[in-house]
């Protein structure tokens, strides 16, 4: 095999090692509950927007029996003009609640809309996920693509979550797949910026590096594979942070999966990175 066909032949035999360990050891299988379609934003009575009624709305699945369980805010993917609110199957039954969060797409809203709809689903879940039995200092924020970015966002521009009297510091850790780091090609798009035209402004993750954020653990596809530049946007976004002087951002390659596919081997890593954090905050 040539170095670059054994690379990935080692890495895909190590997800399947994370999938085994991942389900074996780390974490116990619960039954769960689902409750759906839960107007997110305060003052519900308040709001009259029919779109904002229908599409700013979070499904929640947590577990049975089990107090203090860590909670992923998952919002999806679809290059924000597409896609729906998702639980993924991947994380079910993990001894972890998973939200799953819709939010306004373009061209009906435009930026920054749907990073505003971002930031209070994840009040919300802050508000709220005692409730259930979760711990509102085990919030962790993820996504895939379009969804990565909305996470990426609200995390490292602090004034999104602060309209909530909410510190961003306060989210446990950040796991994007495969999100843009560069101001979003729809929200280029929107200006009337080409989608291979980068530009960093105050619509990027970039734009806004810090040394106080939470955990950030960034993962994305092949660098061959993966849409546009997206492994390139995370690499800068790693290296970015840790000049900035963050010591906890790292950058993980899946090499052999494309855009779409990487969230396969991603979950693993993602639940994993959940359980090492949730020790260390609670020991």
């Amino acid at each position: 095999m040539t170095p670059r066909t054994n690379a990935k032949f080692i890495h895909r035999l190590l997800i399947i090692i994370t999938l085994v360990f991942t389900s074996s050891v780390a974490f116990s299988q619960q039954s769960g509950t689902r409750v759906d379609n839960i107007f997110y934003y305060p003052d519900s009575s308040s709001i009259s927007d029919s779109y904002i009624r229908s599409k700013c709305r979070l499904d929640i699945y947590y577990p049975k029996n089990v107090k203090n369980f860590a909670t992923i805010v998952w919002f999806h993917g679809g290059g924000i003009t597409g896609g729906r609110r998702e639980i993924p199957a991947a994380l079910l039954d993990k001894g972890v609640a998973v939200i799953g969060v819709g939010y306004r797409l373009s061209p009906k809203a435009k930026a920054p809309a749907y990073i505003e709809d971002a930031a209070a689903a994840v009040a919300w879940a802050f508000k709220h996920i005692a409730n259930y039995g979760g711990n509102n200092k085990l919030i962790f924020v993820s996504g895939h693509s379009a969804g990565g970015y909305l996470g990426t966002m609200i995390t490292l521009d602090k004034q999104y979550l602060a309209k909530y009297k909410l510190n961003a510091d306060a989210i446990a850790g950040l796991i994007p797949f495969s999100g843009q780091a560069i101001t979003h090609f729809t929200v280029r798009q929107e200006m009337g910026i080409k989608d291979t035209q980068p530009t960093i402004d105050k619509y990027a993750p970039l734009y806004h590096v810090r040394a106080d954020a939470p955990p950030m653990l960034l993962i994305t596809g092949d660098r061959e594979m993966e849409l546009l530049g997206r492994y390139e946007e995370n690499a800068y976004l790693n290296r970015m942070m840790k000049l900035a002087g963050h010591k906890t951002t790292r950058l993980y390659e899946l090499q052999g999966f494309d855009h779409g596919g990487m969230a396969v081997p991603a979950f693993p890593l993602l639940l994993k990175e959940v359980e090492v954090l949730k020790k260390g905050i609670l020991k």
